[in-house]
């Protein structure tokens, strides 16, 4: 794809996420839409984000269950990023900032160090990490009904919109993160749950698979970034007036409610 069609259709990705309207996905009109293409767009939009202002605070990675991989007919996770602007502070989602969004419980590494090279396993970006977090991702995919293919959603930046974060940090080697256990309510009721090892096996690995790929683009990991490993539950479509709880095992719980508005 040449670089002119990609910046055109970042730019389509980012006036839908401006707007909230739903677009229908770019293979429709470019049915040869590559992996490779779809990470040019993605650069494009990103670099559009920070020639705006904003600043990025680490990358996450999707499609981490091996399920997921198996129906999307990959052999490895993508990956997005997470802007400032995505972090919420407090305890509401403003409904009308978004299109269609859903809800996931995920487990986050923040690196002390930096992580670079290929070969980068599970134990090194365990060493490598300062504290692990739970969180709420909210992801939003800017397509029509949520319908896309795997190119249509890494060009979306992986269908990044929202994340909360818990307060509660814990040091990597307090918890046996692929056992720990995650329930994900709805208005009281459990609506998802899962452990950690729904996560390509452990969350580390997500984290190694993502050094890897970024290594063969020339880039790494950086200390102080704070990366989402993906969703340990399925995702959950929101509505105003949910209430929404996750409780994770030894990280405690991440809670908020869906308003139109801000409050």
């Amino acid at each position: 794809m040449d670089r002119a069609t990609a910046k055109e259709l970042a730019k389509l990705l980012i006036s839908a996420e401006v707007d909230r309207r739903e677009v229908s996905r770019i293979s429709l009109d470019h049915p040869d839409l590559s992996v490779e293409d779809g990470y040019q767009i993605q650069e494009q939009l990103v670099q559009w984000k920070l020639e705006a202002g904003y600043r990025i605070v680490g990358p996450k990675m999707g499609l981490t269950s091996q399920a997921k991989m198996q129906q999307m007919n990959v052999n490895e996770p993508i990956y997005g990023y997470i802007f400032d602007n995505m972090v919420v502070s407090g305890q509401e989602l403003a409904f009308n900032e978004l299109i269609h969004p859903k809800v996931e419980a995920e487990i986050a590494f923040v690196l002390g160090r930096d992580i670079e090279g290929g070969g980068i396993t599970g134990a090194q970006v365990l060493a490598a990490t300062e504290y692990v977090l739970p969180a709420l991702e909210i992801i939003d995919s800017r397509y029509r009904n949520f319908q896309f293919t795997l190119s249509d959603v890494i060009a979306d930046n992986a269908s990044s919109a929202r994340v909360f974060f818990g307060s509660k940090l814990a040091r990597p080697d307090e918890l046996e993160l692929d056992l720990v256990g995650v329930t994900l309510s709805i208005n009281g009721q459990i609506r998802e749950l899962g452990a950690g090892a729904a996560v390509v096996g452990h969350p580390a690995h997500s984290v190694a698979m993502l050094a890897n790929m970024l290594a063969r683009k020339g880039i790494k990991l950086k200390a102080g970034q704070t990366i989402l490993t993906g969703g340990i539950t399925g995702a959950v479509m929101l509505n105003v007036g949910d209430s929404v709880s996750a409780k994770f095992d030894g990280l405690g719980s991440v809670e908020f409610r869906v308003t139109e508005q801000k409050g």
